[in-house]
């Protein structure tokens, strides 16, 4: 199975940019070892439009783009179910033992998700009902993906 990570949004220099970066190559290398065959993270360029609705369409439709047909599709968002680790990576379980191709994993731009793409989730996931930013939502993103990993592998990472 593919995990892909699309986020409306470039990922700045920095802090946050250099965490992700690692949580990523640590998601990528222990997936393998699980069946995961390959990690994407696809930025999607902000919306330039005038009005909110708008903006929210099109980068909706830019992250339509990106999902594959059959995908199992979670969208980030502060009004979505709070998972533990455990649970969450009980789901990832889930979809690749069910056989889905992929999961892709939708956090939208400052506007938030545009209808589109809520109609077409299968999860929508929250980390509290605080609103983060975008760039720390991702490095938490890809941190409990790869907690996940390390609690399907059986490695001492997670040890809640």
């Amino acid at each position: 199975m593919r995990l892909v990570v699309a986020a409306v949004g470039r990922m700045k220099a920095g802090a946050e940019r250099e965490l992700g970066a690692r949580y990523l190559d640590r998601l990528a290398k222990s997936g393998r070892t699980i069946g995961l065959r390959d990690v994407e993270v696809v930025e999607i360029r902000e919306s330039k439009a005038q009005e909110t609705d708008r903006r929210r369409l099109e980068e909706a439709i830019a992250l339509a783009n990106v999902i594959p047909d059959g995908a199992v599709t979670v969208a980030l968002d502060e009004r979505g179910r709070n998972l533990d680790s455990q649970a969450f990576a009980g789901e990832i379980r889930t979809w690749r033992d069910t056989g889905r191709e992929a999961a892709v994993f939708v956090i939208g731009g400052a506007d938030g998700l545009g209808d589109e793409i809520r109609k077409r989730t299968d999860l929508v996931l929250s980390f509290g009902a605080a609103t983060w930013p975008h760039q720390l939502v991702r490095v938490m993103l890809l941190e409990q993906l790869y907690r996940a990993v390390t609690i399907l592998s059986g490695h001492p990472y997670h040890r809640g």
